[in-house]
């Protein structure tokens, strides 16, 4: 772990001060406290599960040390908690029945619920991390689902985070592994913020892209080692998730950690959503939609995209009214429709604007290139990292089959206006035959259809 690093860029964050991380941490937990809030009140928030791990203790240890600590706010651990708005609702309404600073106990869903619930009741929270199982911690803003659309809604990161390391190495190894998803796939990610600030459609932050893409590979390195709770391994892990929300609050978004890869697990969350189908971790979703995102690369850096007939292109770009059309009929749930058109319309450009587009990937192709094969893994190099954690890396275990995940080449990228691989090929008309290379003979999907029998 290393503590110069991460203090280094809290000294640029915008809403995390305080990151204490190390062993027998909750013992100081009322010190970490009133090094940010003083002598306020505080209220933990918990599940059962997270409660009886930590959350008890830290309830005690504030109120221990004298301080006033209002009952303790714990949702039953099953049926599984949700990061719906309801939810955000119930929890902003509770808060509000007193002014004490909210200490929520937990990982995604809770801080989740916790950040944007906090910021709603117009006061700043701490979390207690218990296991490296996603890079929100310290994110800005919280990825909440609202009328089954899951959006990322604006709110600051905890104003202090702690974690214990023995709480955190001894968590179920499928949080290991779903944080471990969640973070290999910052390698696709930054491959599209390579393309987009290539294109000229957001440029790279350099010291958000530092913090996140300089130890990537060092980070994921041991997946074999995080499957059975290495402390050093999970330490490593648990750090890299840790800068990757930094890094989110660093650039005031979440493209230093997001791309394609969370455009299909997105995708796939709501339409699961929206049809009742059992919810599934999200770096689970999101290591298959890493491969998924590879693999299509794989494609692309085939290419000669410096030899494309633009004037081709640009005469058969389609009109707003003309995308609008062909967004809705993609989608068979309504919300998710409509929301997908307001997306797809807020990034859509003119022939005009798409001719400008072209002329710059055709006369920079070539380095282009050259930086998305430093940058990438293989489908396959990413498969075999995602097995040694014990990730799941083909579609059936989290519900899909081939026809839903080659739809989802289209689709993915309707949902979200950010660039990304989709629009690439989509803009330059590769994309049904690079999809089709993926499912025919040599393709990734192809190849790995025996699995799915």
């Amino acid at each position: 772990m290393d503590y110069e690093r991460i203090d280094a860029a809290l000294r640029q964050a915008s809403d995390t001060r305080r990151v204490v991380i190390g062993v027998k941490t909750l013992d100081g937990v009322d010190a970490t406290f009133a090094d940010s809030f003083g002598e306020r009140a505080a209220v933990v928030i918990a599940d059962e599960t997270t409660f009886a791990v930590a959350g008890q203790a830290v309830h005690e240890h504030l109120r221990a040390a004298g301080r006033t600590v209002f009952a303790p706010i714990i949702f039953p651990s099953a049926p599984a908690l949700y990061a719906d708005f309801e939810n955000v609702l119930v929890l902003e309404t509770q808060l509000r029945q007193h002014d004490a600073t909210p200490v929520v106990v937990g990982s995604g869903t809770l801080n989740d619920l916790t950040k944007l619930a906090a910021y709603r009741a117009e006061r700043q929270y701490m979390c207690i991390g218990t296991a490296a199982s996603m890079d929100g911690y310290t994110a800005f803003g919280a990825a909440i689902t609202k009328d089954g659309f899951k959006q990322t809604m604006t709110c600051p990161a905890p104003r202090a985070l702690l974690a214990d390391m023995e709480i955190v190495a001894q968590a179920p190894p499928q949080m290991h592994a779903t944080g471990y998803g969640d973070l290999l796939g910052k390698i696709t990610a930054g491959a599209d913020w390579i393309l987009a600030d290539a294109l000229e459609a957001e440029p790279i932050d350099d010291l958000a892209w530092s913090l996140v893409q300089d130890s990537l590979r060092d980070w994921t390195a041991q997946p074999d080692r995080v499957r059975v709770g290495d402390h050093q391994a999970v330490g490593h892990l648990f750090e890299g998730l840790i800068m990757s929300g930094v890094a989110m609050q660093i650039s005031a978004s979440s493209r230093p950690a997001s791309g394609s890869e969370h455009r299909f697990s997105h995708l796939w969350e709501m339409e699961a959503l929206g049809h009742n189908h059992p919810a599934i971790p999200h770096g689970f979703k999101v290591g298959i939609g890493t491969i998924a995102a590879a693999a299509l690369y794989e494609r692309v850096l085939t290419r000669y995209l410096d030899q494309l007939d633009i004037d081709a292109l640009c005469a058969q770009w389609p009109s707003c009214d003309e995308t609008e059309r062909t967004v809705r009929a993609m989608h068979d749930l309504p919300l998710l429709a409509e929301n997908a058109v307001a997306e797809s319309l807020a990034k859509y450009i003119s022939p005009q604007q798409l001719r400008t587009r072209l002329q710059m990937l055709q006369a920079r192709w070539p380095q282009i290139r050259s930086k998305l094969q430093a940058q990438l893994m293989t489908a396959n190099e990413l498969r075999a990292k995602l097995q040694a954690v014990g990730c799941p890396t083909e579609p059936t275990a989290i519900g899909l089959d081939m026809d839903q995940v080659r739809a989802s080449y289209a689709r993915a990228r309707t949902i979200r206006a950010r660039y990304t691989v989709l629009d690439l090929v989509n803009e330059t008309g590769i994309l049904d035959a690079c999809v089709e290379e993926l499912f025919t003979p040599g393709g990734y999907w192809f190849e790995h259809a025996a699995v799915l029998v």
